[in-house]
């Protein structure tokens, strides 16, 4: 069997592996990009604030949030 594509006859074998050859194609260039750099956790970026007050602010911060968010689930 064979498909008229812009005025020519294509075979339907050609199509196939046309559709073969371009998904192992995204497929292939897809795994070789470097991965996506994973984000940071808020806890172990507290070394860029500028003081251990503001340090231990931000940690209560959060430790008080997380116990008020585990009360509302």
């Amino acid at each position: 069997m064979s498909y008229v594509i812009a005025g020519r006859k294509i075979a339907a074998e050609y199509l196939s592996l046309a559709t073969l050859g371009t998904v192992g194609g995204i497929v292939a260039v897809m795994k070789s990009r470097p991965a996506k750099p994973k984000p940071v956790p808020a806890t172990e970026n507290l070394s860029l604030s500028g003081s251990t007050e503001e340090s231990d602010f931000i940690k209560n911060f959060i430790a008080e949030a997380e116990k008020e968010d585990a009360k509302k689930h």
